[in-house]
């Protein structure tokens, strides 16, 4: 009896592991969720009465006796499984499920994806994809084992991932996360004045959330303090100064290659005009907000405040990200963003510019929309000359300025740009135009970067180069390509350039780029000046770093006016030559009024930090004078 009940067990003991096999085959985990659920086996159909009746059916009711002959039957094989292998057998149960199995595990899998949403279908309930609304097999292969599929060995969560429908909610997700509002923590410096103290406690009390916006206010009242100590009517003008006179909060609707219709937020905050009509740039970008068009703006106030011509600060733009997007989308996107700005725009109230996200081609079909809207052309936008004959230079001249900038401060201390290893950041319009200018003044430009990484030659780059830097951007290729044909170049993911060794540093890419970690490594470099491409390129901790390291520091609302004198000059029609010299002109106006401020309240020239406060205090007090002349409106 020990030989047949051997030989049964070992056919018994086969059998169940090709079930538990079978059951492998067709088990399905649903990851996140902790349950484990049957997919398909079998065809099977809809069944009425499957919301009262179990998910995994009952055995049938059998006869005791057979039951009883069963058990004694199997004793040996079951004591030879382990309590998994007993569970799975047990799932393995030839029983057929129904595909309402399928569907409840539709339901409990799309309210862990965001990217999907479980809606009826002639009368069955289907995963569709939020992206473009198809589900099954519009999508080349069936994630979710509606069609009846028998062979699809892998779960279908695992096939999904492998579908166009993922890939492409993949990529909207990870395109999304810069929309994501996270409280930021507000760094509050410690002011010397209980005064000026006491403006940015009330502005935390009023804008408790606006990071950026009172980040840089605390910057200025830190510049401004000796001006707000001597005279206290000035607190009353910075608490008037820091509310914009305008803010336009609005919606932008507009309609996908796809026929679909997608709705962005639209921007515009004209902060102050007291000087004179604003001008402003627009910046599309998935992180835009109100609180950093606040602090462009106030920014762009101070910026034209400082320079020769009597212009307002606006800035403005949209949560809308022009990349990977067609020609006719970001037309039909700056139509409708025009559509709802062209009333607050004119040559007498406001003109918008280029900025992040923002170029000839975008500015060229706002301003044909605007040009439509109100029936005549006066007010051309700032940026590619539409209306005006020639070629425009206000592209180049915020970067040329930059240089020009640097090169006034070196001049002062009997140095100069050529020879000198310089680190620029960014590498759109105003980072390539700063290598152009620093390579015509002898430099030698090392870095640059985009949001991947940094690109370093240490051979430096030449007109040459810079040319091929050109073409990689036009083409929206990666800085990587450079290392193909310059093999000595090398290219760092996931880094930021302040490493590299130098002597000046351009950062042009985005605000807070240099944090605490990235400001030692600049000083560690042999950094010895630092001109602010980018409005407010460094954390208050990174600032921090540099001020203790005697890193003298030109700031952006005093480098970057090239880009406002820019706008008046071209609306003569100077030769680039004239133009270059008018430009240069114009920014040595505006570095020795931000010395002269500076000296008149006590600071050193020779100090790092007397072209911070001189630069604050010049433009403060052109305003001021301003509003204190116009009384309070």
């Amino acid at each position: 009896m020990i030989l047949p009940a051997g030989g049964l067990g070992m056919n018994s003991t086969m059998d169940s592991m090709n079930l538990i096999q079978q059951a492998q085959r067709h088990h399905l985990v649903v990851r996140e969720l902790g349950e484990e659920i049957d997919l398909e086996i079998g065809p099977g159909d809809d069944d009425p009465t499957f919301g009262s009746t179990p998910l995994i059916g009952d055995p049938p009711v059998r006869d005791s006796s057979a039951s009883e002959h069963d058990n004694s039957k199997q004793t040996l094989i079951v004591s030879q499984l382990s309590n998994e292998d007993q569970e799975l057998s047990k799932m393995a149960h030839p029983i057929k499920r129904k595909k309402k199995v399928v569907k409840r595990w539709r339901e409990e899998w799309a309210d862990t994806y965001k990217w999907a949403y479980v809606d009826v279908k002639e009368g069955t309930a289907r995963i569709f994809c939020s992206i473009c609304r198809e589900y099954g097999r519009k999508h080349r292969r069936n994630p979710y084992g509606n069609e009846g599929s028998r062979n699809m060995q892998m779960s279908a969560l695992e096939e999904h991932n492998n579908s166009l429908l993922h890939k492409e909610a993949l990529r909207l997700q990870m395109a999304s996360k810069d929309k994501i509002v996270v409280d930021k923590p507000i760094y509050v410096k410690a002011l010397m004045s209980k005064t000026a103290g006491s403006i940015v406690e009330a502005l935390l009390r009023r804008d408790p959330h606006e990071a950026e916006f009172i980040q840089s206010v605390q910057e200025v009242v830190h510049a401004l303090e000796r001006v707000i100590a001597k005279n206290s009517i000035y607190v009353n003008m910075m608490e008037r100064l820091l509310e914009p006179e305008r803010m336009i909060v609005f919606r932008v609707p507009w309609v996908d290659d796809r026929g679909e219709t997608h709705v962005n937020r639209g921007f515009r905050v004209q902060f102050n005009q007291s000087l004179g009509p604003c001008r402003g740039g627009l910046r599309f970008h998935p992180s835009m907000n109100l609180s950093i068009a606040k602090f462009l703006g106030f920014q762009q106030t101070l910026k034209s405040a400082l320079s020769s011509y009597r212009l307002g600060g606006a800035s403005g733009g949209s949560d809308f990200d022009p990349k990977g997007k067609s020609d006719n989308e970001i037309m039909r996107f700056c139509q409708s963003f025009m559509d709802e700005l062209h009333r607050y725009f004119g040559p007498d109230k406001d003109l918008p510019s280029e900025d992040m996200g923002v170029g000839s081609h975008e500015m060229g079909y706002m301003f044909g929309q605007y040009r439509r809207l109100v029936s005549h052309v006066q007010g051309s936008s700032p940026g590619p000359r539409i209306i005006w004959s020639g070629a425009s230079l206000r592209t180049e001249a915020t970067g040329y300025g930059l240089v020009f900038f640097a090169q006034l401060i070196l001049v002062d201390m009997n140095k100069e740009l050529k020879g000198l290893r310089c680190a620029v950041s960014g590498s759109g319009k105003i980072a390539l135009h700063v290598l152009e200018k620093l390579l015509a003044f002898g430099a030698i430009p090392i870095t640059v970067s985009d949001s991947k990484g940094y690109l370093v030659d240490e051979d430096g780059f030449d007109f040459t180069k810079v040319t091929l830097l050109r073409d990689i951007k036009a083409q929206q290729r990666s800085l990587r390509d450079y290392s193909k044909t310059y093999a000595r170049s090398k290219y760092y993911d996931e880094a930021k350039p302040w490493n590299e060794r130098c002597d000046v540093a351009f950062p042009c890419a985005s605000q807070n780029e240099i944090d605490q970690s990235d400001a030692i490594s600049l000083v560690n470099s042999g950094c010895r000046l630092l001109v602010e491409g980018s409005n407010m390129p460094c954390t208050p901790e990174g600032v921090d770093v540099l001020r203790k390291a005697n890193i003298l520091t030109a700031p952006a609302i005093a480098a970057g006016c090239g880009g406002v004198a820019a706008g008046e000059l071209e609306l003569i029609n100077w030769s680039p030559e004239e133009f270059e010299s008018k430009l240069q002109e114009a920014m040595k106006q505006t570095y020795q009024r931000a010395i002269k401020a500076a000296t008149d309240f006590g600071y050193q020239k020779e100090s790092p930090e007397a072209l911070v406060h001189g630069a604050a205090i010049s433009a403060f007090m052109a305003i001021a004078g301003s509003m204190s002349e116009q009384g309070c409106v």
